[in-house]
């Protein structure tokens, strides 16, 4: 019988506890060659991008931890400290260099009247100064950080009002925070307009909910969030550094752009802005400053290869599309003298700023037509990761390396996007269960304990990636065989040492950790009030039919009608087959059950978990029919685990 993956939870929380012992490992002497040899093929002593990381800096905050009201730590940059120097062997050289540069915070000039918060949190938070006020371009991912280093801004900067808010795109590490930098009741009052790209709303609150459990699950991975700070653990993401725990808010915006060419005054101030939808966030822009002569490149372009496949999990994104807006830009301000953006540093001069963006349009444009080049010609997309060629004038460009994204990655994530993630292989069209596959693998083999003896061996030969691979088996076959979880864990942690991209390190050590002492709870979420409050009431009932347990309504057929009072809209709940649809402004003929509230009243049921009738009693909802129609939906919601296996079963 199959292991059930809350039973192999609780078991490898037994587990953990003699597991707490293992502590990570030194790196081997085949890690320490190979990191070695990897370095010695770059050029990492390259001057530029230490240059431009560090200028401008007017002012360091002081150093200790960022709490919130509850005394949580929020954000300590002191778990940074030990990236200084030479690279220690259990780090890829490059990825090392990266996260010196990403290590340069504090607050810094950008050029008159725009400054930056960097190296706190993911992203970067960038300040304008209007003709009366800030304008705050992408507060962070938390409010609480986004107060303490806007305000130490403000201390460094002069304290002004903030008059504008501007999200540059839907990913949560740039609007999050902003509850720590505007008040929403001067946003609602028209004090202060928030700007947003087209599609912001809906995008920004979709991503983080239909399959938000499995997505804040892989980001654990991602972003390494179990794994402490250290030469043989998390360094930083690539993009950025970490990721602050606190409170991760939103505001609606006020402002919409929609067209490349649309222009707002914004305290005086003339933007001109660039759309990017579908490049590297669904809803996104960029934007040119005249006055300031400055480009926002917003997260279009960063100092890293960027993902066309997120390991977190999201749609795949269009690198051709995103090629082309790049392309675009090099002739939307060519007068720029200053390009700066969500992450990173930024690049100054109008000819850097050029060869900058065409390297970047060209590194996505080369993935786009080398994945398609090789499928045409036959090449199936697991081999698609093992394709290491690179343009001669890429290999030395810093800025094109695969610190957050990967060549590996992101070609497969081309195929995918065209062609999904079938091979045409009919061998592969209809696959045995995970665990079921390794079983059998493993008694073809003579048995798990034959298994790992042959893991071993590759291990013993340096043979990392064969061992992992062959191991996993045994793994998957038998999660409680120990000597198979921590050889496992062995092998992934010197792949994590040797890996150049941050989010592989993390990926690799992460899981090397749970296989040793289990899974650990950590405080990471998209799905905060504010998401949900967001949610359109579409939303809201297609992510009730993803919870539904469709074994345990099949059969039922039934109809609802609900009506929001304070919208006067009205929404058929049709449960058909065991899927539940919602249609809005479609009546039925004979409901089984009607229930009319507020949707304040429906969030209080949701959110608060308060008992429909209690909103009864209170006069808060009513509800006529059949109430048992009602409770066969929602007394057959499941709760998500949001600490699920991935490495075992």
């Amino acid at each position: 019988m199959p292991i059930r993956p809350f039973a192999l939870a609780a078991a490898l929380a037994v587990l953990s506890t003699a597991a707490q012992a293992h502590e990570p490992k030194p790196p081997t002497a085949f890690t320490t060659q190979a990191n070695q040899r990897f370095g010695a093929a770059l050029a990492l002593g390259q001057p530029q991008d230490f240059e431009d990381a560090s200028r401008g800096l007017v002012a360091r905050m002081p150093e200790g931890p960022i709490k919130d009201a509850q005394g949580n730590t929020v954000w300590d940059g002191r778990q940074f400290a030990f990236i200084q120097g030479e690279a220690p062997a259990s780090v890829n050289p490059s990825l090392w260099r990266q996260e010196t540069l990403n290590n340069q915070a504090g607050v810094f000039k950008v050029t008159d009247g725009i400054w930056q918060v960097r190296g706190y949190d993911l992203a970067n938070m960038t300040l304008v100064a209007g003709k009366t006020g800030w304008i705050v371009i992408d507060p962070m991912l938390t409010a609480e950080l986004a107060k303490a280093t806007f305000d130490f801004a403000m201390d460094t900067l002069g304290r002004k009002p903030v008059v504008a808010v501007i999200y540059t795109h839907s990913h949560v590490d740039h609007f999050g925070g902003v509850r720590g930098v505007v008040d929403e009741a001067d946003v609602r009052a028209g004090k202060v307009p928030v700007i947003a790209p087209d599609g912001f709303m809906d995008h920004s609150i979709a991503e983080n909910v239909l399959a938000g459990n499995a997505m804040s699950r892989r980001a654990h991975y991602q972003f390494g969030a179990p794994l402490p700070y250290g030469e043989r653990g998390g360094v930083g993401s690539g993009l950025g550094k970490g990721l602050s725990i606190g409170s991760m808010g939103l505001i609606a915006p006020t402002d919409y752009v929609k067209k490349t060419g649309e222009e707002r005054i914004v305290d005086g101030r003339r933007i001109v802005f660039q759309m990017a939808n579908g490049s590297e966030a669904p809803s996104e822009f960029t934007f040119y400053l005249p006055e300031f002569k400055a480009l926002c490149l917003s997260e279009v372009v960063t100092a890293n290869m960027h993902n066309i496949y997120t390991v977190r999990g999201a749609k795949a994104r269009d690198a051709l599309g995103w090629s082309k807006y790049i392309n675009e830009m090099i002739d939307f301000a060519p007068e720029a003298q200053v390009a700066f953006r969500s992450h990173h540093w930024p690049v100054w001069g109008a000819q850097r700023i050029r060869e900058h963006l065409a390297s970047q349009r060209d590194i996505y444009r080369y993935m786009h037509d080398a994945a398609l080049n090789l499928a045409n010609k036959g090449v199936k997309m697991d081999d698609l990761g093992n394709v290491d060629f690179i343009p001669k004038g890429l290999r030395n460009d810093f800025s094109t390396r695969g610190y957050y994204g990967t060549m590996s990655h992101n070609l497969r994530g081309v195929y995918n996007f065209y062609l999904g993630y079938y091979d045409s292989n009919p061998a592969t069209l209809n696959p045995m269960p995970v665990a079921e596959t390794a079983r059998r693998y493993v008694a073809a083999l003579g048995g798990v304990d034959a298994v790992v003896q042959r893991a071993r061996a590759a291990y013993d030969a340096g043979d990392y990636r064969w061992a992992a691979e062959l191991n996993n088996h045994a793994v998957m076959a038998a999660p409680g065989h120990e000597k198979a979880r921590l050889l496992q864990a062995d092998a992934l942690e010197q792949l994590g040492y040797q890996a150049e991209s941050g989010v592989w390190r993390n990926s690799y050590l992460t899981a090397a950790q749970e296989l040793r002492e289990g899974i650990k709870k950590v405080r990471i979420s998209t799905q905060g009030p504010d998401m949900v409050r967001g949610m359109t009431p579409e939303l809201i009932f297609d992510f009730l039919a993803v919870r539904l347990n469709h074994q345990k309504v099949d059969g039922l057929a039934l109809g609802i009608q609900v009506n929001f009072t304070d919208s006067q809209e009205t929404y058929a709940l049709e449960l058909s087959n065991a899927v539940l649809h919602n249609t809005r402004g479609r009546k039925l003929a004979a409901p089984q059950a009607t229930l009319s509230l507020t949707r304040p009243a429906f969030l209080k049921m949701l959110l608060a978990k308060v008992p429909l009738p209690q909103l009864i009693q209170a006069g808060e909802a009513q509800l006529s029919g059949d109430p048992k129609a009602l409770g066969a939906i929602f007394a057959n919601l499941e709760e998500f685990d949001p600490l699920f296996p991935i490495v075992t079963p």
